[in-house]
C-alpha cells in the first residue's frame, strides 16, 4: 500500500472515530435525554455535496410544566397543590367532563400531583425535569424500575381521595359495590316553638317526630324474606351497561347505570312491608332537653335520631330548629340582656320611689333616685338570660323609666306647683 492511500485510510478512520466520539457525546446532552440526529457525510467532498430532500427532520416537544397544570407556583407548600389537585381533579374526570381532551388532562393532573407531592420525585424533576423521572438524563434508570412508566394509575390516586366515588377505567365494580355498601341515613329537622322564659331558663320537651326506621320484616335489606338476591342478567351483576353510539366522528362508547338493577349489579323480589327499600316511616316520641339561653334560630342536634342508613348503615341525626315566642313585657338583646321599661308619675320622678318590676325572676323592687329624667335607664345587674353553653353567666336588664305629666291639674295642684316655682 502507498503512502498516499494509507494516509487516506487513516484519515478516514480518524474521522469516523471523530464522529462516533461526537454523536456519543450528543446522546448524553442536558436536552432532555433525547439524541440528536445523525449526519451521514463523508470525509472528502461534505462541503460541496447538496442535502438531500429525504433528510430526517428534527421535532421538538415543550416539556410539560408540572406547576402549571397543576396551577400552583413552584414556592407553592403541599396544601395548596392537594387543594389545587381536589379542585381540578374533580373538574376533568371522565365522569363528570365530557369535553374532548378531558382524559387527557385529567392524566397530566394526576401525573402532576403525583410526582410534585412526593419529595423525592419532585427534586428530580425541579433538577432534570420530565425526563429525569423516565430515566434519561445519563442512565439514572428512572423512577418507575427499570426506566418504566413513573407514573401511577390516575384513577387510584383520585380514588384515594374521593373513596371511588366516581372511579374510572376498571371503576365499574368499586360503583357497584359502593351501591351495595352500607350509606348513612339522611338528618331530619323538627321545628320547635317554645315560650320566652322557656327559652331563657331551659325545659324538657317530647318532640313526635315522622322518620325512616329500619324494616322490622326484611331487617332492612329489602329482601323478601325466604329469597336471596341474585345476579342481575343485564349487566351480569357490574351495575351498568356499556352502549355503542355511532357518530361521524367514529363509534364512541358510553357507560351508563343499568335500569334493571338501579346500578346494584343485583335483582331481588322486594319486601312486602317496606317495597325493597328497607326501612319505613315511623313516628317516634323523642325526649329533648332545651338548654337554658336558647334564642330563635338555635340549632339542636340529636344524634343519632334522624333517617336510618341504607344496607344497615348508621342513621343520620335529628336537628331541632327553636323559635322563641315573644313577650309582651321583656325584649332580648344582645343574647343575654333584657330590655323593658317602668312608668312613674312626674311628682315620683322629682322625689324617687321603689317600684316592683318584672323581671325573669319574678318582680324585684327597683329603687328609682329622685330628680330621674324621662327616658333615663337603669340597671338591674345579673338579671337578664343565662349564657348558651355557660348557665351560671347572666346578662343584665335594663329598665327605662317613662315619666307622665297630666294634661290638666286642679286648682289646688296648680297652687302647689306654683309655690314650687317661686322657692
Amino acid at each position: 500500500m502507498s503512502h498516499a492511500a494509507m494516509h487516506t485510510t487513516m484519515a478516514a478512520a480518524s474521522s469516523g472515530a471523530a464522529a462516533r466520539a461526537t454523536q456519543t457525546r450528543s446522546s448524553g446532552s442536558a436536552f432532555f435525554g433525547a439524541p440528536r440526529p445523525r449526519c451521514c457525510a463523508s470525509a472528502a467532498g461534505s462541503a460541496s455535496r447538496r442535502p438531500s430532500s429525504r433528510s430526517a427532520r428534527l421535532t421538538v416537544h415543550a416539556a410539560r410544566d408540572y406547576y402549571d397544570v397543576l396551577g400552583v407556583s413552584r414556592a407553592a407548600d403541599k396544601k395548596e397543590m392537594k387543594a389545587s389537585y381536589r379542585q381540578m381533579a374533580r373538574k376533568f374526570h371522565p365522569d363528570v367532563n365530557k369535553e374532548p381532551g378531558a382524559d387527557e388532562k385529567f392524566k397530566e393532573i394526576s401525573n402532576a400531583y403525583e410526582v410534585l407531592s412526593d419529595d423525592q420525585k419532585k427534586a428530580v424533576y425541579d433538577q432534570y425535569g420530565e425526563a429525569g423521572l423516565k430515566g434519561g438524563m445519563g442512565g439514572m434508570g428512572g423512577m418507575g424500575g427499570m426506566g418504566g412508566d413513573p407514573f401511577s394509575n390516575p384513577f387510584d390516586l383520585f380514588e384515594s381521595f374521593f373513596g371511588g366515588g366516581m372511579g374510572g377505567g376498571m371503576g365499574g365494580q368499586q360503583r357497584q359495590s359502593a351501591r351495595n355498601r352500607p350509606t348513612q341515613g339522611d338528618d331530619e329537622r323538627y321545628d320547635l316553638e317554645i315560650d320566652f322564659l322557656e327559652a331563657v331558663f331551659g325545659c324538657e320537651k317530647e318532640l313526635d317526630c315522622m322518620r325512616l326506621e329500619e324494616c322490622s320484616t326484611c331487617t332492612g335489606t329489602g329482601v323478601k324474606s325466604g329469597t336471596r338476591p341474585a345476579s342481575c342478567t343485564t349487566c351480569g351483576g357490574q351495575g351498568q351497561v356499556v352502549a355503542t353510539v355511532r357518530t361521524p366522528l367514529g363509534n364512541f362508547q358510553q357507560v351508563t347505570a343499568c335500569q334493571a338493577c338501579g346500578g346494584s349489579g343485583q335483582t331481588f323480589t322486594p319486601c312486602g312491608s317496606c317495597g325493597g327499600d328497607g326501612r319505613v316511616r315511623r313516628s317516634k316520641r323523642i325526649s329533648l332537653r332545651v338548654p337554658a339561653g336558647v334564642d330563635s334560630g338555635s340549632r339542636l342536634r340529636v344524634r343519632g335520631e334522624g333517617n336510618a342508613g341504607r344496607k344497615g348503615g348508621p342513621a343520620g341525626d335529628l336537628y331541632v330548629f327553636v323559635n322563641v315566642r315573644d313577650d309582651a313585657d321583656l325584649k332580648r338583646f344582645e343574647s343575654v340582656n333584657i330590655s323593658s321599661t317602668v312608668t312613674i308619675p312626674y311628682t315620683q320622678a322629682i322625689l324617687g320611689t321603689t317600684q316592683k318590676v318584672r323581671t325573669v325572676d319574678g318582680e324585684v323592687d327597683l329603687k328609682i333616685p329622685s330628680g330621674v329624667q324621662p327616658g333615663a335607664t337603669l340597671l338591674m345587674a345579673k338579671r337578664g338570660v343565662p349564657k348558651l353553653g355557660s348557665p351560671n353567666v347572666r346578662g343584665d336588664q335594663y329598665v327605662t323609666v317613662k315619666v307622665t305629666i297630666p294634661k290638666r291639674v286642679s286648682g289646688k295642684e296648680k297652687d302647689l306647683i306654683e309655690q314650687l316655682e317661686e322657692m
